[in-house]
């Protein structure tokens, strides 16, 4: 089995990284079987983006902060861990935004895609599903639209859903909605096109942002699932992501 190492920048990444090497080889990703990938879920997302045009599933290694997409870091038995591991499919958000400048800019997203207030004014935003206007108006701090397997990061911290990876849904969270009040979001059919409509960005700009990758002073966002750029992430058994999802439903801490 032809393994290729990649590694976050920290140096517990860089020396697990060395040791892997020498025990199992490496090669380049575009000949590899497997892709492993020594980090925290930050370092997961850029492998995955990186790599996503390849064949090669991606079994990841916590050696970071946060390891939701990680197994266990463990040097020992790494072709057996491979063998039995349980893969689990991601498909992307592709975002599709529109700046002040009318300059179009497209990026993909396997967590979450999020617009953020830019300045102390609250954003307005007309939020619109495939041809029908939802909400004339939301105002609020910011909103995200977030995939079943990014359920758990920042829509979990703005009090979304924890949505299962097999449901075919998406969450469409607001961030501090301030009007309408009572209104918390809502799960969407996995093939909704979202248009989200900056209403004043000349005196409220916001900012549109794909994973790691930030667009400033959008003036309309567009986002749909994608249907063939998706990515297999392997899993130890014990450990698979739909367990993990499940369980965070009921996390104590």
């Amino acid at each position: 089995m032809r393994f290729a190492f990649v590694a976050s920048e920290t140096n517990v990444a860089q020396q697990a990284r060395r040791k892997f090497v020498d025990r199992y080889g490496d090669v380049p990703p575009e000949q590899a079987d497997v892709i492993i990938a020594l980090g925290g879920d930050g370092f997961m997302l850029r492998t995955l983006h990186a790599y996503r045009a390849l064949p090669a599933p991606v079994y990841g290694m916590k050696l970071g902060r946060v390891g939701f997409l990680m197994n266990k870091h463990r040097l020992d038995e790494l072709e057996e861990r491979i063998a039995r591991a349980h893969a689990a499919a991601l498909y992307p958000l592709e975002m599709r935004t529109i700046d002040g400048n009318g300059d179009v800019l497209h990026a993909l997203a396997f967590n979450e895609v999020s617009l953020l207030r830019q300045s102390n004014q609250a954003a307005h935003l007309e939020v619109k599903l495939n041809d029908a206007v939802k909400l004339p108006n939301l105002v609020c701090d910011g909103v995200l639209i977030s995939t079943p397997a990014g359920s758990t990061a920042y829509n979990l911290s703005a009090h979304g859903p924890i949505l299962p990876l097999d449901a075919n849904v998406l969450a469409l969270t607001p961030i501090s909605p301030f009007r309408p009040r009572r209104w918390r979001g809502a799960i969407l059919p996995h093939r909704t096109l979202v248009t989200l409509r900056v209403l004043d960005p000349g005196k409220r700009p916001v900012s549109a942002t794909a994973d790691y990758r930030e667009v400033r002073d959008i003036r309309e966002v567009q986002i749909r699932q994608s249907e063939g750029q998706g990515v297999r992430l392997l899993f130890d058994p014990e450990h698979n992501l739909e367990q993990r999802i499940l369980d965070e439903q009921f996390a104590q801490d």
